[in-house]
């Protein structure tokens, strides 16, 4: 069986599983909302505070959201031993984890689908002229933070305080990569707007060097 194809049914049934409860899609959606309403009300910005404030606190509720979808990614496998009955499969473990990658990237999508346009409204930003350009940014940095969330996830899956390990692993990890997003999204919701490419292209080599370095060390990252 291919790498593609082991993957899509890796991911169909991720999918599956999600949307049959939407218990941890639903959760991170709420408690993303909750971050972005309650730094609201604790600001209360005016046109100018909310673009220079505005894309920090936007990524903040996306990584406050990302360690919470995050983290179960392959907690649950241990159920049943789900996840030694897929080593034994005959698929690449790169197969394992792309699926759990992209299923995980599907979820936070859909979450920031709604979290967006609820930041607009509250913070007093317009989206427009600028939405496919957003969108990029926040694809890429969906990406580079699912990649980097799924990896330490199967890294700390086997551990006691797997909830407490993965955001000391994670966090201190994902800041260049914050910080490249925070200052692309900065620069869209800029009284000028205008894509920053260093900070752009910054974020698309992240997530190349992550996605080669899971693909290199994914039978070492699946090992008990």
């Amino acid at each position: 069986m291919t790498t593609a194809k082991a993957a899509a049914i890796i991911l169909a049934k991720e999918l599956r599983l999600e949307f049959r409860t939407r218990e941890l899609l639903t959760a991170t959606v709420i408690f993303a909302l909750v971050v972005v309403v309650l730094f609201s009300f604790a600001f209360d910005p005016t046109a100018a505070e909310s673009r220079r404030y505005g894309p920090g606190l936007l990524w903040i509720a996306i990584l406050f959201a990302g360690s919470l979808m995050l983290n179960p990614s392959f907690a649950r496998e241990q159920n049943n031993e789900t996840l030694d009955a897929l080593r034994m499969a005959p698929i690449s473990s790169f197969a394992i984890l792309l699926g759990k990658i992209l299923a995980n990237f599907i979820f936070m999508s859909l979450a920031e689908l709604v979290l967006v346009p609820v930041f607009a409204v509250l913070y007093n930003l317009s989206l427009a002229g600028i939405v496919w350009r957003l969108i990029l940014v926040l694809v890429l940095g969906t990406l580079g933070l699912t990649v980097t969330g799924t990896v330490f996830s199967a890294v700390s899956a086997h551990a006691r305080m797997r909830e407490l390990l993965l955001p000391l692993l994670l966090l201190p990890l994902l800041t260049p990569l914050l910080i490249a997003a925070v200052e692309s999204t900065a620069s869209l919701f800029a009284e000028s707007p205008a894509l920053d490419r260093t900070w752009f292209a910054f974020l698309a080599g992240f997530d190349i060097v992550f996605l080669t370095a899971s693909w290199l060390l994914c039978d070492h990252l699946l090992a008990e």
